[in-house]
């Protein structure tokens, strides 16, 4: 097996296909929020619930998708038919003239997301060793936010050059199909390795004989999405601190160019000082992105903590996938699937009531997300999850 960068070159090629779906997708959404509320004329209460809708739909089929996954062994064909579903429905944005079909789109697409991450991410557990699976995934992250940070770009410098305008916006979508449909070539390149087929286990026998310590990360994980909003409102309020339509996509990139530089080095030093510590770490980054976002007046304050949104979101994205294969070794598409879904599920509320929040004073959106977070961490503390998968793997609570 060949190294490139301390990592298997198949990691690298996964990151390839994430790194042109980013830039066809966040090309998109680094505006959507934008557009939907100013241009197409939505309240911010509707688009809190579009994109809890949006975040729940794009873990809706997860825990589905990974047994069927770990039952079938099969990584690469659920991955391809996720990836080619939200090519797909990208189509939509070309007839979409209304708030109906932009939001119906925002939900369809990511149900492509929900069924392809569980295979995928277990795929790259697979693929990557203990001692480097921390720093596998924050290079696969890495090659991820960087499309992100490039998707962003080309949507500003098209809207720089054609202007805020309805014409500008259907050629940025449909310039956003190009590398959705590259990716999905890229994709069908990459050799399969096919995990052990599972096929005597149900879907319900499977949350049965997931581990302990499992278990116990996930009441903490539920805990701590309910302060994850939809991302949408952190640009709804730099766009209120005084940052132009077109600046808060560059914002976007911004968070994303933080990723690319913070997901490698946090999985190295997650593989370094264990994985408790680094996930501990953006539970406190998260939380005092939050408070600075409740209290935040100035534009410089705004670029600061959109910095350190990024690196939670490096540590956040990256390393809880990590950690969970470490404490389910057994059953990795299973437990990927089950973790998105249920912390999916608590994106709805958490979204919904963020739209309910904006409406009677912004601050009150992110204080409260920051108490959850810190309710989470001493929760994720109290619990200890690696510790009891590491003393009972077996043991059922």
């Amino acid at each position: 097996m060949k190294i490139k960068f301390g990592v298997d070159p198949d990691i690298l090629k996964l990151g390839l296909v994430s790194f042109l779906t980013d830039i066809s997708s966040e090309m998109i959404f680094s505006v959507f929020a934008i557009v939907f509320t100013v241009i197409a004329g939505a309240s911010a209460s509707l688009l809190g619930l579009v994109e809890g809708l949006a975040d729940f739909s794009a873990s809706s089929l997860d825990f589905a998708a990974g047994w069927a996954s770990d039952r079938t062994g099969k990584r690469k064909a659920f991955t391809i038919l996720g990836y080619s579903f939200s090519t797909v429905a990208k189509f939509m944005l070309l007839v979409a003239n209304s708030i109906l079909a932009l939001g119906l789109f925002r939900i369809i697409e990511r149900i492509g997301k929900s069924f392809r991450s569980p295979p995928r991410d277990a795929w790259i557990s697979e693929i990557a060793t203990h001692d480097v699976r921390g720093l596998s995934f924050g290079v696969h992250k890495a090659l991820d936010k960087a499309g992100a940070v490039l998707g962003p770009l080309i949507a500003y410098a098209l809207l720089n050059w054609r202007g805020e305008t309805p014409s500008a916006f259907r050629l940025l979508f449909l310039l956003a199909i190009l590398p959705a449909l590259l990716s999905i070539f890229v994709l069908s390149r990459i050799k399969d390795r096919p995990a052990q087929p599972q096929p005597h286990k149900n879907l319900f026998a499977n949350w049965k004989s997931l581990g302990y310590g499992f278990k116990r990360y996930l009441v903490a994980a539920a805990i701590f999405s309910l302060a994850y909003f939809s991302f949408g409102f952190l640009l709804l309020r730099a766009r209120s601190i005084g940052f132009a339509i077109r600046e808060v996509a560059l914002l976007y990139a911004l968070i994303n160019i933080t990723s690319v530089i913070a997901a490698p080095i946090a999985g190295a030093i997650g593989d370094r000082i264990g994985r408790t510590s680094i996930l501990a770490l953006s539970y406190l980054l998260y939380f005092g992105t939050c408070l600075g976002f409740a209290f935040a007046t100035t534009r410089t304050e705004v670029l600061l903590l959109f910095i350190g949104y990024g690196a939670f979101a490096a540590i956040d994205e990256a390393q809880t996938k990590a950690f969970i294969a470490d404490v389910e070794p057994r059953q990795r598409g299973t437990a990927i699937g089950l973790y998105n879904s249920i912390t999916g599920v608590s994106y709805l509320p958490a979204s919904l009531c963020a739209g309910l929040l904006w409406a009677t004073h912004a601050r009150l959106v992110f204080l409260l997300a920051a108490a959850l977070a810190l309710l989470a961490l001493a929760t994720f503390l109290l619990l200890r999850p690696a510790h009891h998968a590491a003393s009972h793997p077996t043991l059922l609570p």
